[in-house]
């Protein structure tokens, strides 16, 4: 594990260091400040959206051209690497710092993902780390699979949610100029980088703008933000924990693979600032090469990660002992 000094800008309190007092003030669980406030014009903007998705789905299963199925695949792992390799590793939890033209790289792709501009995730994102799994997590995964999945945004927050998120340290990132100007015109830049751009670029093979809109743009969207959420929803509820028992996490080899690396969780919410979010390294971790690639070019830096002797310690320490499918991999890959 990194020293404590090492990580003092990074605006997150980890799991591993919090105290008592972090959860004197969380609001108990109870079956009344859990009662569902249903947020209606949500849940038929959700609804209608995943219809659309569906009619995308089969459009994309045999009916549009196999170059719009292919365009759809990289602009989807494309919007992805925004929510990983962006406003997760780098914005979230500063794993690593990143250069002027990969932050803007990086916010583009954030835009093109349509999951709210990188202050909003990132603010929901350190509550649910310091406030893990309890009333002031934004998708509390103990409220059930659903709740966590997609329900956490059909219903109105409950209050501690809004209490504790106004605490939130996010002035690192207001101090980017970059994150500045996604927030003041996130509309526009989401519009052209998530709607108009993928609808119109396969038209210049022969596409009809019907089928890449509903292909390349809606359906490719509703499968990225379905992905990301079962972070939220599976990763809170399967899988092995070999490095913290103690915790709901787990870590699976076939979602890190669907969620580009992002799957190892028990281990992510474990050591938060390792900015590969595994102990595997590379092989089923997309944006970890990624980031490494930026390395190689110099626009990625001071990349964080832990030991293999403190890794070590904590398996013991407080692990499941299901530890044989966990092989080390501590070098910088490609």
């Amino acid at each position: 594990m990194a020293p404590r000094e090492e990580r003092k800008g990074s605006y997150v309190l980890f799991e591993n260091e919090q105290s008592e007092k972090d959860f004197e003030k969380v609001i108990p669980r109870s079956a009344e400040d859990r009662e569902w406030d249903i947020v209606w014009p949500n849940v038929f903007i959700f609804l209608i959206a995943h219809i659309a998705g569906l009619y995308g789905c089969y459009l994309f299963l045999g009916q549009v051209k196999l170059l719009t199925c292919i365009f759809a695949f990289v602009v989807l792992i494309i919007a992805g690497l925004g929510i990983t390799a962006g406003v997760h590793r780098l914005w979230s939890h500063r794993a690593y710092k990143a250069r002027f033209p990969l932050r803007v790289i990086l916010a583009i792709f954030n835009s093109m993902a349509f999951q709210h501009p990188v202050l909003r995730w990132a603010r929901d994102h350190r509550a649910h780390h310091k406030y893990s799994d309890t009333d002031a997590d934004p998708y509390n995964a103990t409220r059930g699979f659903f709740f966590s999945h997609i329900g956490w945004l059909l219903l109105r927050k409950h209050p501690e949610v809004k209490t504790k998120g106004q605490q939130i340290d996010l002035s690192d990132l207001y101090a980017d100029p970059v994150l500045r100007y996604q927030e003041k015109y996130y509309m526009p830049l989401m519009l052209v980088t998530c709607f108009i751009l993928p609808t119109y670029i396969p038209t210049l093979w022969g596409e009809t703008a019907w089928n890449a809109f509903f292909v390349c743009a809606v359906f490719r969207f509703i499968v990225g933000m379905n992905v990301t959420w079962l972070i939220n929803s599976a990763a809170h509820k399967w899988g092995y924990r070999p490095y913290d028992k103690n915790i709901n996490p787990g870590d699976d080899k076939i979602l890190a693979l669907m969620v580009l690396g992002e799957g190892y969780h028990n281990y992510h919410h474990t050591f938060p600032w390792d900015y590969r979010t595994a102990e595997l390294g590379a092989p089923l971790n997309l944006t970890t090469r990624f980031i490494n690639l930026m390395a190689k070019i110099g626009w990625a830096y001071d990349m964080k990660s832990v030991s293999k002797e403190v890794i070590e310690k904590r398996k013991m320490r407080t692990g499941d002992n299901n530890h044989e499918e966990h092989e080390i991999n501590n070098s910088v890959e490609t």
